[in-house]
């Protein structure tokens, strides 16, 4: 028997047992999240050599605790609010605010109808326009929405997919525009159209030529935009709807081998572009499990860059995140509860060592947040920065058995959800059956009736609750008025502009689209003409067909 195995027996039947046999445990037994069982005390391993082999040091292969040697002693985290709603003039105060907070980069929220490749004069956005981000029909939009905001100094970071190829050479146009070349550009696009089938909904084509449209953005970026991340993959959304830490890592990382196999396939090395690959994750209230999460998604997917696609550099075998705290944990029931949750949701994504933070606003679960509640998220993120002390040393969990422990766990079921994955032809072929969505489906279906039967305490929602709790905060509403001024805009903008150019902008995507050539060239082509987002994703509608999700799902 081991030495910690000697230990842990002396303590079992010495001090454990006689306190068990007189007053017992809470629960029969303990689980994360995710479903792993919880040990009641850990102790090392028996090995002490594997700990330095898997755990490292941070800066090193395989970047458990970190990629970078000093972490936040160096440089902190971006603070990065995700914000947008109504017009671009309303988005560009907002902006405005959050940087003169502090924050250090944007984020930008689109409405959907930009999300779905939709105008705002479209039947199809009625009631949507500007409500969950800012609308944006055209580069005149982006113009506006930028005003004022160098972008040589701020980078930016848009939550698009579908249209992401629009929203990118609308983003170039500007920077032109302000004097700004494509190299000097910084930020990052979402971008992660397969997620989309498995969680989210904002898809337009078919996989597979959405497929291509990602790689060809991410292709034009290795090539015109060096400083620009041309993807960032998202378990985040897949977490938001119901996905265990578990899914979301296999999952998000199954998409990400798809991407990587497309773009190979275009004859670039994998080496040019696995840098420029950031990542959104999803933070929830499972304290030590979000913090060993981050350090198994490190883990792994440095071995997966080495070993499985073959890339020799370093900087491609980190992984880069941005992360929101939990949407979905949040209540409409007590919101002030929702600071408590976002702040604890972002200690443990500081502890595991995140690049980018956003807290989701106590509001959030009411309406889109007030300038008060960002202005909270913020301050909130500057206070774990300044006054805990959290990032004084490199990953300070590390060492943990307890972390060790779960930051395996997760590390060995996520790499066989996703070997399950891969064996079944990869990602696109688990969305086109259904089974990456049915799997999620049925993990939130489990948890809601964890929730329901008093199993797993929301409090405020199953336990504490206040039958007289005050009315809610103020909360912002978007002015019902925008929709009208953003048809007006547009009507004005199609009066003005040339009808010549943008009928020729739009001949030629077509004529790309039918063949295999990179769609970014006529896109911005297209967009510098002033072609709406509509009309643009109204060609590739022509060509590639619109997507309907399976019966069921």
């Amino acid at each position: 028997m081991s030495e910690p195995d000697a230990v842990r027996k002396r303590w079992e039947e010495g001090t454990l047992g006689p306190v068990l046999k007189k007053t017992g445990e809470r629960q029969a037994e303990f689980r994360t999240r995710s479903g792993i069982p919880v040990e009641r005390v850990y102790l090392p391993a028996s090995e002490e050599s594997a700990f330095a082999e898997r755990v490292g040091f941070p800066g090193e292969y395989p970047y458990t605790r970190g990629i970078h040697p000093t972490m936040y002693r160096g440089q902190l985290w971006t603070i990065r609010q995700y914000a947008g709603a109504g017009t671009a003039e309303e988005s560009n105060l907002r902006f405005r605010f959050l940087l003169d907070q502090g924050q250090t980069g944007l984020s930008v929220a689109f409405d959907l109808p930009t999300q779905l490749g939709l105008d705002s004069d479209s039947p199809e956005s009625m009631g949507e326009v500007g409500q969950v981000g800012v609308a944006v029909d055209s580069l005149r939009d982006m113009e506006v929405l930028f005003e004022g905001i160098p972008l040589d100094r701020v980078s930016t970071s848009m939550t698009i997919n579908a249209p992401a190829a629009i929203l990118v050479a609308m983003y170039v146009a500007v920077g032109e525009r302000q004097g700004v070349p494509p190299p000097a550009l910084a930020g990052t696009v979402q971008n992660d159209i397969l997620k989309e089938y498995v969680a989210r909904g904002t898809y337009i084509f078919p996989p597979r030529p959405s497929l291509r449209l990602a790689a060809d953005l991410i292709a034009y970026c290795v090539e015109q935009l060096p400083k620009f991340n041309p993807i960032s993959i998202s378990g985040y959304h897949m977490r938001e709807a119901g996905a265990t830490a578990i899914q979301e890592i296999a999952f998000t990382f199954a998409n990400a081998a798809a991407y990587i196999r497309e773009v190979a396939a275009r004859g670039i090395p994998v080496d040019r572009f696995a840098p420029r690959i950031s990542w959104i994750f999803n933070t929830h209230s499972d304290f030590f499990e979000e913090v060993a999460k981050y350090r198994a998604l490190r883990r792994l997917w440095a071995r997966l860059m080495r070993e499985r696609f073959g890339a020799t550099d370093p900087r491609s075998w980190m992984l880069r995140t941005h992360t929101q705290t939990g949407g979905s944990t949040l209540t409409a029931q007590q919101p002030e509860n929702n600071i408590v949750r976002a702040t604890l949701q972002a200690l443990a994504a500081v502890l595991g060592g995140v690049q980018s933070l956003a807290l989701s606003c106590y509001d959030e679960a009411l309406a889109l947040p007030t300038e008060a509640a960002q202005r909270l998220a913020v301050r909130t993120q500057q206070i774990l920065a300044h006054e805990s002390g959290v990032t004084e040393t490199v990953d300070p969990l590390a060492g943990s058995y307890f972390v060790e422990a779960l930051t395996d766990e997760l590390e060995r079921r996520a790499e066989a959800l996703l070997t399950e994955v891969e064996a079944l032809g990869g990602a696109v072929v688990a969305i086109e059956r259904g089974l990456m969505q049915k799997a999620i489906q049925e993990e939130a279906y489990r948890f809601q009736q964890e929730v329901e039967a008093g199993r797993r305490i929301v409090v405020g929602i199953n336990a504490f609750t206040d039958e007289t709790a005050p009315p809610p905060p103020p909360l912002f509403r978007v002015n019902a008025a925008v929709a009208d001024r953003q048809q007006t805009r547009l009507a004005a903008l199609r009066h003005e502009r040339d009808a010549s150019a943008v009928t020729r902008g739009l001949a030629d995507l077509r004529e790309m689209a039918r063949g295999d050539g990179n769609l970014l060239p006529p896109i911005l082509t297209a967009v510098k003409a002033y072609a709406t987002v509509g009309e643009i994703c109204g060609v590739l509608r022509e060509v590639f067909g619109t997507y309907r999700a399976l019966d069921g799902l």
